[in-house]
């Protein structure tokens, strides 16, 4: 069974999805895909994780870096599920390129090359967002390409990132 819960922040509505015990889900309203991967037969609930994720969100949206993670049960292929691990560890207010995940995947698996676009369709299913920080992922020429919540939304998630890392004293 799924549950779902929404809750607003700055950038509009956001959709909450669970299996009980983890957080599967977390899309704006109107996103590319938003609800992928719910069970048709889904229930609004109050659920710890649902709390624990408006509190991720109260933190990220309220200037700070989150220093914790609501538990993550994220649906999706082996291939996907590699994306997505990548997307998890891109440390926050920096980006990296489709290209450049292609090729660590590429390296990883001992292959000579792997298809940025089929990163950029794995990116784009990630069923997490902003806990798993698609939106610091760009064209090889610095462009704000592919985000399922909107390029505007990405743009602002980025400077926002920025923000936070100058109010640390991390950047100039």
């Amino acid at each position: 069974m799924d549950y779902i819960k929404y809750t607003d922040s700055p950038l509009g509505r956001i959709l909450l999805a669970s299996d009980g015990e983890a957080l599967t889900g977390l899309w704006f309203d109107g996103q590319k895909y938003c609800g992928a991967g719910l069970a048709a037969d889904f229930a609004e609930r109050e659920l710890d994780v649902f709390a624990l994720a408006e509190r991720w969100l109260a933190v990220y949206f309220g200037g700070e870096m989150p220093d914790f993670t609501p538990p993550l049960h994220l649906r999706g292929t082996a291939f996907r599920q590699k994306v997505w691990q990548l997307l998890y560890r891109i440390p926050f207010g920096t980006v990296t390129t489709y290209g450049a995940i292609a090729a660590e995947i590429a390296h990883a698996e001992g292959r000579g090359t792997m298809s940025a676009l089929a990163v950029g369709g794995a990116v784009g299913h990630n069923p997490v967002s902003l806990i798993v920080p698609c939106h610091r992922v760009i064209g090889s020429d610095g462009s704000l390409t592919g985000y399922a919540g909107g390029t505007d939304r990405k743009r602002w998630l980025l400077k926002h990132e920025q923000m936070i890392l100058r109010s640390l004293g991390a950047v100039r």
